[in-house]
């Protein structure tokens, strides 16, 4: 690989928190932006973005096939569920990051009724690969709203 001489145009990018771009798929409850893509940046490997969920918001059961997923939690408090039937439980707040494996099945909820959980997000691909999965959720139903997909399929 070549390496390029011309850094102004080839080296370090700053995407501004007024730059992010709104235009992924949305959820009700749900805010996503992206910030680090190829459009944006060059990115090849990497997408990073952010994403806010409204209190009484969660996913619904998915994995992101192949790809790695890291979660670093602003704010608020995470719920993560994980496991052929959603059997495993965990939360993350201010500070914690939250790392989910190629396939693994899960689910996201906003742990708290209160305020919204913001957190940056971090994937090793280009691709927006979302599988939905047809399992039950076990959490209660004031923690989110099941009927709703977190992630459309488009």
């Amino acid at each position: 690989m070549t390496t390029p001489t011309n850094w102004k145009d080839h080296g370090i990018k700053i995407v501004r928190a007024g730059e992010l771009d709104s235009n992924t798929p949305q959820t009700p409850g749900m805010s996503r932006a992206a910030a680090i893509t190829h459009a944006s940046t060059g990115a090849s490997r990497l997408w990073a973005g952010t994403v806010v969920v409204q209190p009484n918001a969660k996913t619904g059961p998915h994995h992101h096939g192949e790809l790695e997923t890291v979660l670093y939690i602003v704010k608020g408090r995470a719920r993560m569920r994980w496991g052929d039937h959603l059997e495993f439980s965990d939360e993350a707040g201010p500070g914690d990051f939250i790392y989910v494996p190629p396939y693994v099945p899960h689910q996201e909820i906003n742990a708290r009724l209160d305020e919204p959980c913001e957190a940056v997000v971090v994937r090793s691909g280009q691709d927006p690969v979302v599988v939905n999965l047809d399992l039950e959720s076990p959490e209660l139903p004031n923690a989110g709203r099941s009927e709703m997909p977190f992630h459309p399929t488009s």
